[in-house]
């Protein structure tokens, strides 16, 4: 796919249209305030798993509702002082896996957790253990239409409130320096990390890849690919009900929370990307609140992004923030 979208000096400047609700704010605090209702409850089990230079960890934590939440744990096997913390969210359809599948972060000396999305990981990697318990009206198969209907009952809200348990879990442990934390993941991973970079005032760095669920008046209507699709074809069929959508969705828009980032931000871009279409990209990377933002930009590249030659780029990047 050649490029599609717009070009790249209009891409520095562009701006979402993406209505922000009045009450988004007050949406959000409430929402995290019922969640710290519930005690948070960070269990961290030990698992051997023959790796000599880590040791991993097997983490349930209470999320939205008090849902369990799993995830993995992983440290360097020497550390006996609190070392930065990497927390990171996971692409659509996939889970936490298995632990051999994320010792980068671990081998730069850092703490890493990496989150399970409920109800997801049976799409790709090692799988996931998590449930979502809570349904809600009907919906496009996939995660993007559930619970639609209404901002309380979106899917994502629950995700994202997991996402802000997940650093107060992982910023628990004895072993991590909470002043350090850093959170990051790619695609919908990314999207989650520029939502929890606007709910967390204190992080020391964010890092979304590719980032998904960002612009949604204009990601609905500029791409066809999955999983934005998903959303018109649930509007293929409740025809007319754009608008009320486009209302739920505007509390979960990347946008908008991107507005609220109180850290340093490295975001990445692709060109060629029909997944997450750069302008969507820019339209979180340009209104992100911190000044000291920076992001690559891979021309020729899908949603594949910059890959490992990103990942070289936020260990050099983070060496000077956590």
């Amino acid at each position: 796919m050649a490029l599609f979208d717009l070009p790249l000096d209009e891409l520095r400047e562009y701006r979402s249209e993406s209505a922000e609700p009045e009450d988004f704010d007050a949406f959000w605090s409430k929402t995290l305030q019922e969640a710290r209702e519930h005690d948070l409850d960070a269990r961290f089990e030990f698992v051997d798993t023959g790796l000599s230079t880590v040791k991993v960890y097997d983490v349930t934590f209470a999320g939205f509702g008090g849902q369990p939440v799993k995830g993995w744990f992983t440290i360097p096997a020497e550390v006996s002082a609190p070392v930065p913390v990497v927390v990171e969210f996971i692409g659509y359809g996939g889970g936490r896996g298995l632990p051999h599948e994320h010792l980068l972060w671990a081998s730069s000396g850092r703490a890493h957790f990496v989150m399970d999305t409920r109800g997801q990981g049976s799409a790709w990697g090692g799988g996931g253990g998590t449930a979502d318990p809570q349904g809600g009206a009907p919906a496009y198969p996939g995660f993007m239409t559930r619970g639609i209907d209404a901002p309380e009952n979106y899917y994502y809200r629950r995700v994202f409130t997991d996402a802000v348990r997940a650093v107060e879990a992982a910023r628990s442990h004895p072993l991590t320096d909470p002043a350090r934390t850093v959170v990051l993941g790619g695609s919908q991973g990314g999207g989650i990390s520029i939502a929890v970079g606007g709910l967390v005032p204190d992080l020391a760095a964010v890092a979304p890849d590719v980032p998904f669920l960002c612009d949604f008046p204009r990601a609905a209507t500029l791409t066809d690919r999955h999983p934005y699709r998903e959303i018109g074809l649930y509007l293929k069929t409740h025809r007319g009900r754009f608008e009320d959508v486009l209302g739920t969705l505007a509390y979960f828009d990347g946008v908008h929370f991107a507005s609220r980032g109180r850290a340093p931000a490295l975001f990445s871009a692709a060109l060629e990307d029909q997944t997450c279409p750069p302008s969507t990209v820019f339209a979180a990377f340009n209104a992100w609140g911190h000044q000291d933002k920076q992001i690559e930009v891979y021309d020729f590249n899908d949603h594949e992004g910059g890959g490992p030659y990103q990942e070289a780029a936020k260990l050099r990047w983070l060496r000077a923030l956590a």
